[in-house]
């Protein structure tokens, strides 16, 4: 047998998310890392490990030239920016060079009038498009893999449930309206259209489940702190919006057959209760019952365990499940695919 060499992967941005992807890429001997794009001037020409705050550099520099990016003819693009930019995946897709993102995107149902225009790009590229993260995204192919042992199958919930404090500051939190009034007009509308991608979520459990929905629902529950909270970046008042249940319905032959179910508080103490179990289940109603629970833990001393520890689980677990999919995608059909088209990725040990 003779080696293939490894896939040519440019990095596109280099926040958060960056900082556990380049880490991972440059680990992997099937991945090589060949650009990266940075949107910021003071960022060109800088080494990407440094870029990224990882110990070493690696050699390759950011650059701001998408032309010159694209013209390294790479077999796959990381898209990992805060906000999904339609037009500029759109380039990179016609361009011939694989997507992967965590950037708000899974199959476009959530962004109007998008599915269509990035699967015709991609259908013009020969190239394909896979988002993914912890969840929306990695939750959803846990959900799946659960039903395999099932003979029959009726309702799939996927529940995520954590205290986001140690989060509050994050931009990824503005859209959500966190202090406000409790009878707010308008909030619910807020805080599904800044979450609108849990409704790819859905339809990518659908697409696993060989499920045809005649639509997808969205319910939104507040809850107020009971005390002021003077959280780092976002101070809440008491008697304001400080935890939220919202809960992404999809609907087929009339009836509830998925849900997926996000619980974000911002402290122990509200009012109504809600609890934090701080993870992710999954509960499948079938033949059999099947519960299915995921935990996570540091890699670390608990005692050693900073806030800037915790965000870069949080990174981690969001960037890990599309660098591992990466040479799936690339040999995937051209268009806009999910877990249902793709084998199951994993880690390379």
């Amino acid at each position: 047998m003779t080696a293939q060499p490894p896939l040519r992967v440019v990095q596109w941005t280099t926040g958060n998310v960056a900082r556990a992807t380049v880490q991972a890429i440059l680990r992997r001997t099937d991945l090589e890392l060949v650009g990266c794009y940075a949107w910021s001037p003071d960022k060109v020409g800088q080494d990407v490990a440094t870029l990224c705050r990882l110990p070493e550099t690696c050699g390759v520099t950011a650059t701001d030239d998408v032309d010159a990016l694209l013209a390294l003819r790479p077999d796959c693009v990381v898209y990992t920016p805060l906000r999904f930019d339609v037009p500029t995946v759109e380039r990179i897709l016609r361009s011939g060079a694989n997507v992967v993102t965590t950037a708000e995107f899974l199959t476009g149902h959530s962004i109007a009038g998008a599915r269509e225009a990035l699967a015709a790009a991609a259908e013009a590229g020969g190239a394909s498009l896979f988002g993914s993260g912890m969840n929306p995204g990695y939750a959803q192919l846990l959900a799946a893999v659960a039903t395999g042992i099932c003979s029959e199958v009726r309702h799939v919930r996927s529940v995520e449930s954590v205290d986001v404090s140690s989060f509050a500051g994050d931009s990824n939190m503005d859209g959500l309206g966190w202090g406000r009034p409790l009878d707010d007009a308008g909030h619910a509308d807020d805080i599904r259209a800044a979450v609108a991608v849990f409704e790819d979520g859905v339809h990518v459990l659908a697409d696993c489940l060989g499920v045809d929905l005649d639509r997808v629902d969205c319910r939104v529950d507040v809850s107020a702190a009971v005390r002021d909270l003077d959280l780092v970046g976002r101070p809440i008042a008491a008697g304001t919006v400080a935890g939220m249940d919202v809960r992404f319905l999809g609907v087929a032959g009339g009836r509830e057959v998925i849900e997926l179910h996000q619980r974000w508080v911002m402290s122990g103490e509200l009012d109504p209760p809600m609890p934090a179990e701080h993870g992710y289940k999954i509960e499948i109603d079938g033949s059999p019952q099947v519960s299915l629970t995921l935990g996570l833990l540091p890699d670390q001393p608990l005692e050693t365990l900073t806030v800037e520890d915790m965000h870069g689980i949080g990174m981690t677990i969001t960037g890990m499940p599309v660098v591992h999919a990466i040479p799936h995608v690339v040999a995937a059909r051209p268009g806009l695919v999910s877990y249902a088209d793709i084998p199951t990725p994993a880690a390379r040990m």
